[in-house]
């Protein structure tokens, strides 16, 4: 072999005395190979600075080193924070991402995905929330041999295939500082119905107006759909009535940015004459005024966990021993919430 040319599979192979099987075995970390054999070939590796071919490596596999994340979600701003946790697990990896939105609501959901998966020859999927809240895609990604985790306000699967957050105790404890606070009149804008986070926030609610005996009417609630103008809306709606609400918990930022600006449209003061809390304290919530106080959703965090679990298999360094499947929502404090004017 002439030093100035790159060792191949095959250069190995025969230096190591083994076959290319093995090798290809070892580079895989392949179980079906004694310690020994491990060893020797990768000395050989180490000695001759080889680097294996990505494409030979996923023909070997019957798979790409592609990581896909699936989604069907109107929450721009969450879909980018999952990406950029996703690409910081992959980081100093092999493995890239893809995007891929698909139709929840199409009779071919189950179809269309399996489609994808075998003509991208998809290493591993993250699908987001309301997908991945559907049993029938979790089977089918197991009938396709392909790595998927979920991603849930509340636990969906076991640990190697869900990453989930609490989102049903974080908004309780939003709406229980909003009663702190003396507030007694708290209306709600909803996320979409048939999203888990959405039921999981409102229950949420519901469950610290109950247990502080406070009872409202069903109209202190809008539907939102997790947009702006959803947001804008619902919040017309309930600025509207009569006696008005004194706070309002919207189920998130996008939303909750609605929130104030029908207020300001209104002339009403935030947070003198409105409270506001909105969920997952994305970048606009800290950029408006007054700053939004908010629920921090730790989608990176979540992002990241996901493509570790996804490439464990796969990455030596990566160790999901002890990768965290659920993660803590917090409130943040900032100044859109005040006690409410006498």
């Amino acid at each position: 072999m002439r030093a100035t040319m790159k060792p191949t599979i095959n250069d190995i192979a025969r230096l190591a005395g083994v076959s290319k099987k093995t090798v290809s075995r070892v580079i895989n970390d392949s179980p079906l190979l004694t310690e020994e054999t491990r060893d020797k070939v990768k000395l050989v590796i180490a000695e001759h600075d080889y680097v294996p071919n990505p494409q030979a490596r996923a023909l070997a596999l019957g798979r790409n080193f592609l990581i896909a994340l699936l989604h069907d979600n109107p929450n721009a701003q969450m879909i980018l924070n999952m990406q950029q946790g996703i690409l910081e697990g992959l980081r100093d990896t092999e493995f890239a991402m893809v995007v891929q939105p698909v139709n929840r609501s199409s009779p071919t959901l189950i179809e269309d995905m399996r489609e994808f998966i075998v003509r991208q020859r998809l290493y591993g999927i993250v699908i987001l929330p309301p997908i991945s809240e559907n049993d029938a895609v979790a089977k089918m990604c197991q009938e396709a041999g392909c790595r998927y985790v979920r991603m849930g306000s509340a636990v969906l699967d076991d640990r190697a295939h869900m990453v989930a957050s609490n989102d049903r105790d974080a908004v309780r404890d939003a709406t229980e500082y909003l009663i702190e606070q003396g507030h007694s009149r708290i209306a709600i804008v909803t996320g979409p119905q048939g999203f888990r986070s959405a039921a999981e926030r409102l229950a949420g609610f519901e469950e610290a107006l109950a247990e502080a005996k406070i009872k409202l009417p069903r109209s202190f609630r809008a539907q939102g759909e997790y947009t702006f103008d959803s947001g804008l809306a619902a919040t017309e709606k309930l600025l509207d009535l009569s006696p008005r609400p004194t706070a309002i918990f919207a189920s998130n930022d996008e939303m909750a940015a609605a929130v104030l600006y029908a207020a300001r449209l209104r002339g009403l003061k935030v947070p003198e004459e409105l409270s506001i809390i909105g969920f997952d304290d994305t970048p606009i919530a800290s950029r408006v005024w007054p700053p939004l106080t908010t629920v921090r959703w730790p989608i990176v965090a979540m992002g990241r966990s996901a493509a570790h679990k996804l490439i464990a298999g796969a990455i030596a360094e990566v160790d999901t021993e002890n990768e965290p499947s659920e993660f803590l929502s917090t409130l943040i404090r900032r100044g859109s919430v005040a006690p409410p004017k006498q």
